[in-house]
């Protein structure tokens, strides 16, 4: 299943400048998404990361696959509505810049769920060449949570 960009925005709350995911690719819903962010010269960390030689910092690339985790969990089963909060970050390795104009494949597979908390081995991509890997911890838990800061992990 594929999803535009207007779909991306129902599934996950961010917003620009935040949102990170363009379009999905992939979808098998509760499972696997794969989707993609293009980069572009005006994104606002460029100008100063680092001005004269722009680079994605590493912390967004981790916050767009995390995005890409939380389309996969939240698009399946009694999750729909809900909102992913990102709980843990672990082996995240990087392996080569992103830079504006470069197009990251974004991909995020669900390895395992107890209750609202999972687990997701993620990997950014450009071009076929491994930009970031590792594994993701998130918790999908009810919109109105937040907004009563009761969320607890």
């Amino acid at each position: 299943m594929k999803l535009t960009h207007d779909q991306v925005l129902e599934l996950l709350p961010h917003r620009p400048p935040f949102l990170l995911v363009d379009e999905v690719l992939e979808l098998d819903e509760g499972v696997r998404c794969v989707a993609t962010r293009t980069l572009a010269d005006d994104d606002f960390w460029f100008a100063g990361h680092f001005p004269g030689n722009p680079v994605m910092p590493g912390v967004l690339i981790v916050e767009a696959l995390a995005q890409t985790a939380t389309i996969a969990a939240a698009s399946g089963g009694d999750n729909a509505g809900k909102i992913g909060l990102f709980a843990g970050i672990d082996k995240v390795r990087f392996k080569r810049v992103v830079k504006p104009g470069d197009t990251m494949r974004l991909e995020a597979e669900i390895v395992a769920v107890h209750g609202p908390v999972g687990r997701a081995k993620v990997k950014a991509t450009v071009g076929g060449q491994l930009a970031c890997r590792g594994e993701i911890m998130f918790a999908i838990v009810d919109a109105a949570a937040i907004e009563g800061r009761e969320a607890k992990l």
